[in-house]
């Protein structure tokens, strides 16, 4: 998968590429760990674990989905500011930018959550 990455930024360029180095590298990897670890805790238990390894990457992945929406929001930003304000400014004002749409998103899923069990 970071092969795939690799040649998307070759081909693309590296802005492009770029979007689909961390995913490929990261996201797969730790899913597959979440999923034995879970499984090996419930075998550890002495309960038979098919679901629960499945529940808790879905739930890993909702929240990368998440994080990645924030993140596009502090790289778009940063895309456009950077060429026109000081740097140090700049990646601070996209770290908080990041930070509070991350929240937002985190916070609408909840009341999501909370309205549709009414």
């Amino acid at each position: 998968m970071t092969v795939l990455a690799g040649l998307i930024a070759k081909h693309f360029g590296p802005v492009l590429g770029g979007l689909f180095l961390a995913f490929p590298a990261i996201f797969p990897a730790g899913a597959t760990l979440l999923d034995r670890d879970q499984r090996e805790k419930k075998r550890r238990a002495g309960i038979a674990a098919t679901q629960r390894g499945r529940l808790a990457v879905a739930l890993d992945a909702r929240g990368a989905a998440m994080g990645a929406v924030a993140m596009g929001v502090f790289a778009l930003f940063v895309w456009r500011e950077l060429p026109t304000h000081p740097a140090v400014g700049v990646l601070a004002c996209a770290v908080g930018l990041w930070m509070a749409v991350a929240a937002a998103i985190w916070r609408l899923r909840r009341l999501h959550v909370y309205f549709s069990r009414r």
